[in-house]
């Protein structure tokens, strides 16, 4: 049996922390770790059955076949042209957002992404089997081993261009990032008030799983979508010491009702 590529890993934040080892699990050495946070790359290496150190982004002699760029937004595009390849190497960037075309100067012409859609911290263990991974690439070969990366890991894997990924990740942005900062702006409403915010947490969760059950164009409530002005009114005076919170509420009420046709 062909052994699985081995692989070095470029950043050791919070998505390279989990992605990481669930390739090294699945047979997909991971050999090396770099990252200008020199304690972050040994903290990850400290995860890993054989990873070593990477002091620099000369790779020209490295025994891998796949360089993962799980780095920033904004770094990848100067850690591609930085970085020294080995002939014949794999390069993958993991963003959401960048296209493509951010690694055309890379020095090899295999190139990929290699998108886990999904929140990542290191305190919270992910199982990667139910994370969907959006891939895509410019080459065959990057194209088979980019997939048989993701497959070894993942349940539900699909090839998508650069400007469906975009789209894709915008959505995410509302549904978690955007979704968990309204949950902290409860958070600070009900501890300004000396009340819990578990009082919430059944709330939460009901509202989740209605909105995956029957669809969150269904199941909105609220006093938006009934056009209840009078109690509208009366939160917007109970935020009104707080400028950017009350007009934020107005907003996202006024959103609620143009987006459901009041």
């Amino acid at each position: 049996m062909k052994p699985q590529p081995t692989i070095s890993f470029i950043g050791a934040g919070n998505l390279a922390w989990h992605l990481a080892p669930a390739l090294d699990n699945a047979g997909f050495i991971v050999t090396e770790v770099y990252s200008r946070n020199r304690s972050h790359a040994l903290a990850l290496t400290e995860r890993l059955y054989q990873a070593e150190l990477k002091a620099t982004l000369d790779f020209s002699t490295s025994k891998s076949a796949v360089f993962i760029i799980a780095a920033s937004d904004d770094a990848i595009e100067e850690i591609a042209q930085e970085i020294i390849l080995p002939d014949h190497a794999i390069l993958a960037h993991t963003s959401g957002s960048q296209p493509l075309s951010v690694l055309q100067f890379a020095a090899t012409p295999n190139t990929g992404v290699f998108y886990p859609l999904q929140t990542f911290t290191k305190k919270k263990k992910v199982d990667f089997s139910t994370v969907p991974i959006f891939i895509e690439s410019n080459t065959e070969e990057a194209q088979q081993v980019l997939a048989s990366m993701a497959n070894a890991i993942s349940k539900k894997v699909e090839r998508i261009a650069s400007t469906e990924r975009k789209a894709l990740h915008v959505a995410a942005v509302f549904a978690s990032n955007f979704t968990n900062h309204m949950l902290s702006l409860s958070h600070d409403i009900l501890q300004q008030n000396s009340l819990s915010f578990d009082l919430l947490k059944p709330l939460i969760v009901e509202t989740i799983n209605k909105a995956l059950e029957i669809g969150p164009q269904n199941s909105q409530t609220g006093p938006a979508i009934r056009g209840d002005s009078n109690i509208i009114l009366s939160h917007l005076e109970f935020l009104n010491e707080d400028e950017k919170l009350e007009e934020l509420y107005q907003l996202i009420s006024n959103s609620i009702a143009n987006h459901h046709g009041l």
